[in-house]
């Protein structure tokens, strides 16, 4: 028994709530919503140039401009620590964020100076009256591989395919932000994030402070999708302003700054050729991927490589020959975008199987059953999935869908002159590794305070935790206060990505909230009566408690199949997302109205990224500033998504469960690229994404660019 943790000195008791019906009567607290007393506000100047070396910075007439209080360039952040990146490729050396450019800009869109001034608009103006200069010259980055599987020589007989991803935006509805407080002993430094532990570790080894004086507070964060996941220069120049000027320092990025500047996803260039036998088996695979970095590495950066490379050959039984190679480029830092790598090897891989289906006059579904692995048997093996049913998954959908009779339907409307597609997807996801913590109080009035090392960003995950942590004690849900994104509160933790969440944390906190049960009915000679418990501790001065930090034994993997119908306007070539069909096994699941959210979520994100988004850049210069030019998924875009579970539980963990959030970014595009090439003649190239109607009507028509 401990005593009761202290309160928050400033904004009331870290995060505690349920957001499920507080967001939605505007009682949400952004990091914007934030304004302590004396806020000072930060504006960037950025290079308009791409890449080449500063000859000109001229501050001198910003630092005497009305409001200002300060300017920094990077000789003032000369001797600051360097951002870490995980080596998940021990082979690729890390390039670290330059907080502010020195001696020369790497990209369109860098920091050079930072103006912190009375007001944001005194500091937007000042601006203005800096003078900077660049000579441009291009960068020669060099190229780093790696490689997974053997060594596989020429096939007799095989198929290819190739398919070039754009990079897009993770485009969440509240961009970045940061308040740096000063506080009497340190830094209390308010992010959107999704990993306030790391970022606080990260953001003290560059400042040079000890860990417990730097607080980090992630309060509700609205959407992140992996744009959030890493340590921003950002951060680093506003903490750094805080600690120097001695007063709170806001930032806020504006929607242009976000496309300019944030972290990017996705942009790998893919192909492969997979040997077949004379009934359709898949002999080998040799897959190469090409992953752009920008021109520096977030703490992430190498995980989309690493997960395409892991992953091949999804569900199937075939050996795999994999070679990748990663590579700076003149451009914002690439990270992990909601799927990280795994659509890049699912939609490869069910590419080539459509290929194969094509080349063996079978059909796309029995070409899948052909090459499936068998049901996962044992104990979980790295790198594999720990548990599903494949055929389980391809049948399911089958009777769902009705396929047979939607394959005569496709026929008939062929017949009469109609463009249309049938698509299938089967896809794999790993989940997460690694640890997680949680710690349970009893609280004075009978209720509990579950403390989570892992964040949220508007998935409902206050929902999900306090039910299994009020399965574990044996009370209703309601009696759980969920408390979460303070590295005060939770000092050890990692946060929210990779899918990790319900099975790393979840199992964390059902384990704390088992070892508060036990300690009570050891209190109590049985079963406790929480209240009255609780009101004799609390005349003691006391409360219950108990913590636990879960290492992941195993890596959960979730799974699922896919069939998206595709009608095609065959004069404009615009694509009409009719239907999408999708069986998923994510294992036990915990709340069936959050998996279906998140399910559908993704699947938006997939659809955009399938039919619509994408970065451009001409000579190093963004085209696609704003929502003028760059398209997001609308409700009119979407399409009926008709969901079925069909799980398998997961060994991997002791609830059994698996993740759900980035599936519709896997399976959904894999099956809406493959439902446009069956429309399109059966010699047509592999189109890339995004599939615009440009793309698609000059592949109707035989039209060049």
């Amino acid at each position: 028994m401990t005593k009761a943790p202290p309160s928050d000195p400033w904004m009331g008791r870290a995060m505690p709530r349920r957001e499920d019906d507080r967001l939605l009567r505007g009682q949400g607290r952004f990091v914007d919503d934030l304004s302590p007393p004396d806020t000072l506000h930060l504006a960037f100047l950025r290079s308009p140039f791409a890449a080449g070396e500063i000859t000109q910075l001229d501050v001198a007439e910003a630092r005497e401009a009305p409001g200002v209080i300060a300017v920094f360039t990077a000789a003032d952040l000369a001797g600051l620590g360097v951002s870490a990146v995980n080596p998940l490729l021990p082979d690729v050396p890390p390039v670290p964020m330059q907080p502010l450019a020195a001696g020369r800009v790497a990209a369109a869109g860098q920091a050079v100076a930072a103006i912190v001034a009375q007001s944001e608009a005194a500091a937007l103006a000042a601006l203005d009256l800096i003078l900077l200069d660049v000579t441009e010259s291009p960068c020669d980055y060099p190229s780093h591989p790696a490689h997974w599987g053997q060594r596989l020589e020429g096939f007799s007989a095989s198929v290819v395919a190739q398919v070039s991803h754009a990079l897009v935006a993770p485009f969440a509805l509240e961009p970045r932000a940061v308040l740096a407080v000063p506080e009497a002993e340190g830094l209390t430094v308010w992010l959107a994030v999704q990993t306030p532990q790391r970022a606080r570790d990260d953001l003290a080894a560059i400042l040079a402070l000890p860990k417990d004086r730097l607080r980090v507070v992630a309060p509700d964060v609205g959407g992140a999708f992996g744009g959030k996941a890493s340590l921003m220069p950002e951060d680093v120049v506003t903490s750094f302003a805080a600690m120097t000027l001695g007063r709170p320092v806001k930032w806020r990025a504006t929607r242009s700054e976000e496309f300019l500047a944030a972290t990017q996803g996705r942009g790998a260039e893919s192909s492969a050729e997979m040997g077949l036998a004379a009934d359709g088996r898949a002999t080998g695979l040799r897959a190469k991927f090409g992953f752009p970095l920008g021109h520096w590495m977030p703490h992430s950066a190498l995980a989309p490589v690493r997960n395409a490379g892991r992953i091949l050959p999804g569900p199937y039984a075939i050996p795999v020959d994999v070679q990748a190679s990663v590579a700076l480029t003149e451009g914002p830092a690439v990270n992990i975008y909601r799927g990280a790598g795994r659509p890049e090897a699912a939609i490869l891989m069910e590419r080539l199987m459509d290929r194969a289906a094509q080349w063996s006059g079978l059909d796309p579904l029995e070409i899948r059953r052909r090459n499936l692995a068998p049901a996962p048997q044992g104990p979980p093996v790295p790198d594999r999935p720990c548990s599903a049913n494949f055929s389980a998954l391809l049948d399911r959908l089958e009777a769902e869908t009705d396929y047979t009779a939607l394959r005569q339907a496709q026929s008939d409307r062929r017949a009469a002159g109609q463009v249309c597609g049938l698509g299938l997807a089967l896809y794999v996801e790993p989940c997460g590794q690694g640890w997680e913590t949680a710690r349970i109080s009893l609280l004075p009035d009978g209720r509990f305070q579950a403390l989570t090392g892992s964040s949220a960003q508007g998935q409902g995950r206050e929902t999900a935790m306090a039910q299994i942590a009020a399965d574990a004690l044996g009370v209703d849900p309601a009696r759980i206060i969920v408390s979460q994104g303070d590295s005060a509160e939770m000092p050890e933790a990692i946060g929210a990505l990779a899918s990790r969440s319900t099975a790393i944390w979840g199992t964390a906190m059902w384990k704390a909230a088992s070892a508060l049960r036990a300690k009570a009915q050891a209190l109590a000679g049985g079963a406790p009566d929480w209240v009255m418990l609780a009101k004799t501790l609390a005349e003691g001065g006391d409360t219950l408690t108990a913590a636990h930090r879960h290492m992941a034994e195993a890596e959960a993997w979730a799974s699922g199949a896919v069939l998206a119908e595709v009608s095609i306007d065959a004069e404009t070539g615009v694509i009409g997302l009719d239907r999408v069909t999708w069986v998923d096994d994510a294992g036990q699941i915990i709340n069936p109205l959050l998996v279906a959210g998140q399910l559908i979520g993704g699947a938006a994100q997939g659809i955009g990224t399938a039919l619509m988004e994408r970065i451009v850049r001409d000579n190093g210069q963004l085209l696609t500033g704003s929502l003028m030019d760059y398209a997001v998924p609308r409700a009119a875009d979407m399409p009926p998504i008709r969901l079925f579970s069909q799980p398998t539980i997961s060994p991997a963990n002791p609830l059994g469960v698996k993740g759900v959030g980035e599936a519709g970014c896997i399976g959904v595009p894999a099956a809406i690229l493959n439902a446009v090439m069956d429309a399109l003649p059966p010699d047509t190239p592999d189109l890339s994404f995004p599939l615009t109607s440009e793309q698609v009507w000059r592949a109707l028509t035989g039209a060049k660019p």
